[in-house]
């Protein structure tokens, strides 16, 4: 993989990016394509051509299919009326969320066949909560690498519906290096590959949980109402996701290891359908935490809007990330369940007896064999592109400017 080209500040766009937003707006203007319509009446038919009703529903409740009409009906309203979507990023929504509803469709119709696969029996699993830029992915890949755990790939995360043959490492290859084209800092804000375990963040976003969303989007409206719903029905899909993908890799009887930030957010929902998980909760002081998600979500928004605001999105994840932590603290009010907790500085000192200290807490042996396997996982970590991203942050000054307005 090829450096990373200089990111002068964070709301930077890509060459590519930019030709390819022009582009858009030309092949429209010209009417050589039609400009797709972000409205549930417009998108739902071609999303479910080729399925029925009777996949939508499956063996789904009627309020999880009511839920997700409605997250997507109000995720097309705040895209319309307050993401101000550019050319690339109007036809990157548009993407996602036709994907969305298809997707919903295809696991339903597998559902329906075969209702067995969505209760498959798993082992209990080990959940890796903290904000945005704790060391949840460190914490995530060091477990993950222990031979006895096992983690979700990346391709199967993104793309959660079976197939035979598996293809979805090939479309997943594809799909990643088409992203570094766009975002040739993608890399340096978080190593990617198909194969690689990472965040079930893409079974969130098959349900329109918001977490890959407002990555990517000023949605407000949206985020401000999910933080209102009850998330039982997205977690319940979740959970569904997870017993399938389980059953289709033969290894439900292993552990599996998940993290996405959105899970100290809706902690009370995920204890709900995996009431026997063992929690890991990575920490770290919130000015550095904060300065690494603005710089993530700035980066992963620059090139889909051109009316982007950086002071905007200072403030929406100071108060993100506050509101995380208010409904973390009152889950774990609440949790019967093991609980360790890894401070960042400490994972940076000496990582090995933090890890010791977690197979402490929950009883797990560590073996060589995994103490091997992790010490290959932060070679391998050392060497990626990621470990530049700290100069960028600090580069960048955040909070001490009154903002940087990006304009096409």
């Amino acid at each position: 993989m090829s450096a990373a080209p200089p990111r002068p500040h964070p709301l930077a766009r890509s060459t590519f990016a930019q030709k390819a937003d022009r582009a858009i707006e030309q092949i429209w203007r010209r009417g050589l394509a039609e400009k797709p319509r972000l409205d549930p009446d417009y998108l739902w038919p071609i999303g479910a051509k080729g399925f029925s009703r009777a996949d939508e529903v499956s063996i789904r409740s009627s309020e999880e299919v009511a839920d997700f009409r409605e997250r997507l009906d109000r995720l097309c309203r705040a895209l319309r009326e307050e993401a101000q979507l550019n050319a690339l990023g109007h036809t990157m929504a548009y993407g996602q969320l036709k994907k969305a509803i298809r997707e919903r469709h295809a696991l339903g119709r597998l559902w329906r066949r075969q209702p067995e696969r969505a209760r498959t029996a798993i082992a209990p699993p080990i959940l890796v909560i903290g904000q945005m830029r704790s060391g949840t992915t460190r914490v995530h890949r060091l477990l993950a690498a222990d031979p006895r755990h096992v983690a979700t790939r990346f391709c199967d995360s993104h793309h959660p519906v079976p197939v035979s043959p598996d293809i979805r490492p090939l479309v997943s290859r594809a799909v990643l290096a088409l992203a570094r084209r766009i975002n040739p800092w993608l890399d340096t804000l978080h190593p990617f590959s198909p194969r690689r375990g990472d965040e079930e963040i893409g079974w969130l976003a098959a349900a329109l949980s918001p977490p890959s969303y407002e990555a990517q989007w000023h949605i407000p409206s949206f985020v401000r109402w999910s933080e209102r719903r009850d998330p039982a029905p997205v977690y319940a899909e979740f959970a569904r996701i997870l017993r399938t993908d389980a059953d289709h890799a033969g290894n439900a009887h292993r552990p599996r290891v998940m993290k996405c930030p959105q899970f100290s957010e809706d902690m009370s929902a995920l204890l709900g359908v995996f009431p026997d998980a063992r929690l890991v909760l990575t920490q770290r002081d919130d000015r550095p935490m904060w300065e690494s998600t603005v710089s993530m979500v700035a980066g992963q928004s620059a090139y889909q809007s051109d009316a982007l605001d950086l002071a905007t999105i200072e403030q929406e994840w100071h108060r993100r990330i506050a509101h995380r932590n208010r409904r973390l603290r009152a889950a774990l009010a609440n949790a019967d369940a093991p609980l360790c907790r890894v401070a960042f500085d400490d994972l940076n000192e000496d990582w090995r007896g933090e890890m010791h200290r977690v197979y402490d807490a929950f009883g797990i042996e560590m073996t060589g064999e995994a103490l091997e396997a992790m010490e290959a996982e932060v070679s391998r970590s050392e060497s990626e592109g990621h470990v530049s991203h700290r100069a960028q942050v600090e580069a960048f000054g955040l909070g001490t400017s009154p903002g940087q307005r990006l304009r096409a």
